[in-house]
Formats: C-alpha cells, structure tokens, sequence
C-alpha cells in the first residue's frame, strides 16, 4: 500500500466480513465503513461545508463529467482545485463519470476508444476518452479518482455485460497509463479500478481479476444499483466484494440505504456514496429512530416534539416538527437544508454505530434492533 495512501484494517466481525479500518489521505483520514455525500457538482445540495463536518461527513464525492461540463476543469485549478472549489478541507473522491454515460444513454455513442454525447448543459457535442478523464480528474485535483468505466444498461443481459465488462478493462488499461504519466501516486492523487460483470460469477470473478492485476490503492465494485431489483443488487456485490484483495479499501457505488449497509458491510464492503440522504431530504422525506417520516404530513401540523427526539442535528434539536412542516409545505430553502442535514447525520450515527459493533462482535444484534425501527413509517398517529 502506498505510503501516501496507507490502509489499515483494525477490527474484524467474527461472524462475517465486515471490518473497520482506517484509510488515510492526503487531507485526512476516513474511519470505514463510511458513507461519503454526493456533492454532484461541487456542492451537497443545500448544506454547507462546516455542517458537513458537524453532521460526521468526513468524504465527499463530486463527479467528473458534471464539473467538466460547468465550470470546467480549468477553471477549478485556477481557483485552487476542489478542496479550495468547495470549500472542502477533508478528503474528496472524484467519479468518473461512468454512470453518468450510462444515464445519458439516449445521448451517448459508445465504441471502444470512448464515448460521444450530447452536453446536457449546451447540447455540443463532447467526447470522453479514459485519458480525457484522467486529464480532467488531475486538474480538479480530488484524493481518490476513479477510472472511466462502461456502466451497462441491463445487468441481467449477458451479452451487453459481457461487452462493457470487457471494455471497462480496456479503458482502465489506458486510465492506468495516463494517471502514470500525470505523476501517478506522487501527485497526491489515488486511482481506484471499478469491477463490473452484472450479475454473472464468471464476469464478476474475471472483472476482479483484470482490475487486480493493476496494483492500486482500492478497488470499486460498479454496475449496482442501476435500476434492478434489490435480489439482483445483492447478488452483484456478493459476488465481487469477497474477491477483493483484503489489505485494500473497498468501494460500493451508488448504495445507500440503511439495510443495504448491513448487508455490503457483511460482504466487507468500506465506502459507499448515494443521494438518498439529501435528496430524500429535499423531497422531505427522513429517517429517524423511530421511522421513515413524511413531514409534510398534515397530521404533523401542530406537533411540538422534536422530528427525532435521539437525533442532535440542527432540525432536531431547534425546531419543532410542526415548524418543519410548515416550512415544507410554504416550499421554504430551509426545510430541505435542514432535513437534507438531518438524514446525513442519521446516515453517519448508522455507521459510527455500526463500527462499534464489528469491534464488539454484535452487528447481528444492532442489525435487528435497527432495521425495523428504521424501516417502518411513523405516522402522525403511531407517534401519539
């Protein structure tokens, strides 16, 4: 592991594989398992950086193809880079757009040098090549990058897995070689493959092998959560995170429930990135310690408890939830910062408490204690 970069696994689960360990970067140290916020262009909607902080975020994601397209990656380097962009000081991870591509697939032409699509911010035409995302990735200067990747459409369909597996190989190859020549570790930046391979044990097995094969600092597991089903979404990353080396960090893309936690971190899974929490938020949608809570129900109107009574962040513990509520329904900034806040530091609590247990020995106990809680949907009346 690189000295830089270094990882190192202090507790493992007896009953399974999850673990906790330290993952070290050049602007700090992320404590895993641990959800990192999506800060899509730059920014997590709607909270700001020192409440990022405060709420237990200590890695943000921001993605490549977005900031590339606005303000550009020249512009970011000029004002500093994405620590000083964001206003950021901890660790930042750069994705590469890969699953953008995927989700523009009706813009996109994709052939075995890169990808063609139509800009979603001015409709010209641009090309995304795996040296282009490495160029782009060191100008806005994130910890961890990630290589360009063929997300596929239909991870059920063989064929189309088989052809974006194999092209995913074939581009990190190249990413590979370009992160080498823009200095590679020594400019202060990680590069991380992605496994694909769908649901398939044979493609997921060959996808591990392939990205092993390159020696970096972790390993991501791509090609979950893209539409299917949550039995299709168990079995990708069942099949692929028990494969990875166990001195690396693991990453899981794109999840982010609480019962997917549990069941990745089994799997030995470190790092995850979703939008559920701010954008359940801003939809006004939470998560508590006693349920999932739609505040914009009326039955909350007059309600003068707090939205969760074990909860310390700003919506909890300085407002009541019939002030929530009105916010939500006058369509007021405010309510979808603070619920947006409130479900981060329900996230990181999760996790922190999910540490602790691997450590103890208890996450099957924690696991049946949590999920119904958490899963379940608190009405007005069920409150009462």
């Amino acid at each position: 592991m690189s000295a830089a970069f270094p990882f190192q696994v202090q507790a493992t689960c007896p009953t399974s594989g999850a673990r906790c360990a330290t993952f070290e970067t050049p602007h700090g140290a992320i404590q895993t398992p641990a959800f990192m916020p999506v800060g899509t262009r730059g920014t997590v909607k709607g909270v700001l950086p020192r409440d990022l902080r405060e709420s237990g975020s200590t890695m943000v994601l921001a993605n490549t193809l977005h900031l590339f397209l606005r303000p550009g990656p020249e512009a970011v380097r000029e004002i500093g880079g994405l620590h000083t962009f964001m206003g950021w000081d901890g660790p930042i991870l750069t994705d590469s757009g890969g699953y953008q591509v995927f989700s523009m697939a009706d813009l996109a032409q994709i052939n075995q040098d890169g990808v063609t699509f139509r800009s979603i911010v001015d409709g010209k035409s641009v090309r995304f090549t795996p040296e282009v995302v490495m160029d782009v990735q060191r100008d806005l200067g994130a910890d961890v990058i990630m290589a360009f990747d063929h997300c596929p459409t239909d991870p059920t369909d063989r064929a189309q897995v088989q052809a974006a597996t194999d092209r995913t190989h074939h581009w990190l190859d190249r990413c590979v070689r370009q992160w080498q020549a823009n200095g590679g570790l020594d400019s202060g930046q990680a590069l991380f493959g992605i496994v694909q391979g769908g649901t398939f044990e044979d493609l997921r097995a060959k996808s591990v092998e392939a990205v092993c094969s390159h020696d970096l600092v972790g390993v991501a597991v791509g090609g979950v959560s893209v539409g299917e089903d949550r039995e299709h979404i168990r079995k990708a990353f069942a099949l692929a995170l028990p494969l990875l080396p166990p001195d690396k960090p693991r990453y899981l893309m794109g999840i982010g429930t609480p019962r997917d936690f549990f069941d990745a971190i089994r799997q030995g899974a470190d790092l995850f990135d979703c939008v559920t929490p701010t954008r359940h938020g801003r939809n006004h949608q939470v998560y508590t310690s006693r349920g999932r809570i739609n505040v914009r129900n009326e039955g909350w109107s007059r309600s003068t408890e707090a939205l969760d009574p074990e909860c310390p962040c700003p919506a909890c513990t300085e407002f009541p939830l019939g002030s929530l509520r009105h916010f939500c329904k006058a369509n007021e900034m405010l309510a979808g910062s603070l619920l947006s806040l409130h479900n981060l530091y329900f996230f990181h609590r999760l996790l922190q408490r999910m540490r602790a247990a691997i450590a103890e020995g208890s996450l099957d106990a924690l696991e049946a204690e949590v999920l119904p809680r958490v899963e379940a949907r608190l009405r007005p009346l069920d409150a009462g």
